[in-house]
């Protein structure tokens, strides 16, 4: 997606039901609640708590393919849309598994943020070198700061105030974490906008909506998966509806082995690009690129990981 230069004529459509926010002292619309945090501090212990692996323990992953296509999707989305020179904003950037890539993209400046102190730590470690399976990397080209926060609930561009404008801005396997309440997802979106310059672009991933729910309407209770991976939602959705009017707060329970096991949230992806829209940003042409490949490698990945 693209930073528009004026409003978006698009956002004089019906867009996404709008909820009332608390009020905040200071001056922010976007106030979190107690159990929303807590959720959000879940996620953050989780992905601290994994260490990084060395090259032999990665290929020997039971989803080392699954690994292998989700880099790949990555490193497309970042050939096809880094240029020279970039300033780049990673938001949720983990452990710095991408910085390599970043870096043959020859950016010229790179921010990562990541809620998991433990994820920046290692990072840090991994941008200096000091990591014993990294010893023989060269160092990194372009300089880089470092950031642990929330990027779902604080007002980046006032931490980033002297880093911004941003030429792109990448958000990977990370924003359904901000679609906890609508306050959450608005301000994931308000923080990219800000921090754009206009023209910048947004490059991000995350799962499917429409296949996770249509893998649980065909699943005999609220549970599905193989032997790498689980999805599992509460009793509230025993039903297995949804409301069109309640697109937020939509959770489940995901289990990957030797990856993830925290609660994630559905991202209906109409309401993300009608949220989009108001910031404003508009879909770029061509956003479809490569989907036929992608989904050729997703099937040769299931065939693997079953």
């Amino acid at each position: 997606m693209k930073r528009s230069y004026q409003q978006s004529s698009s956002s004089a459509s019906l867009g996404p039901p709008k909820s009332k926010y608390r009020h905040n002292p200071d001056g922010d619309a976007f106030l979190e609640d107690e159990s929303t945090k807590n959720f959000a501090k879940k996620v953050a212990e989780h992905y601290s708590a994994r260490t990084n692996q060395t090259l032999e323990e990665r290929e020997a992953s039971p989803i080392i393919h699954l690994k292998k296509l989700n880099n790949w999707i990555k490193s497309v989305l970042i050939q096809l849309y880094a240029k020279r020179g970039d300033s780049v904003l990673d938001l949720a950037c983990g452990k710095g598994g991408d910085l390599i890539k970043w870096d043959k993209a020859k950016i010229g400046y790179y921010v990562g943020i990541d809620i998991a102190d433990g994820s920046i730590e290692d990072c840090r470690t991994r941008y200096n070198g000091d990591a014993d399976h990294h010893q023989r990397r060269k160092k990194f080209s372009f300089p880089a700061r470092l950031l642990s926060g929330d990027c779902f609930e604080v007002r980046l561009d006032r931490a980033l105030a002297d880093d911004a404008p941003f030429d792109l801005c990448s958000c990977q396997f990370a924003m359904h974490y901000s679609w906890s309440t609508e306050a959450r997802a608005r301000r994931a979106l308000a923080n990219v906008s800000s921090l754009l310059r206009p023209g910048g672009i947004f490059i991000g991933t995350m799962p499917d909506a429409n296949v996770i729910v249509k893998k649980l309407r065909a699943a005999d209770g609220l549970v599905f998966g193989n032997s790498v991976f689980w999805i599992q939602f509460d009793d509230d959705f025993s039903e297995k509806k949804f409301k069109s009017s309640s697109p937020f707060g939509i959770k489940y329970k995901f289990h990957l082995e030797d990856a993830v096991d925290c609660p994630e949230w559905i991202v209906p992806f109409n309401i993300f690009k009608s949220l989009a829209e108001e910031v404003p940003f508009h879909q770029m042409n061509g956003s479809e690129v490569n989907l036929s490949r992608t989904e050729q490698i997703q099937e040769e990945t299931k065939a693997r990981c079953t």
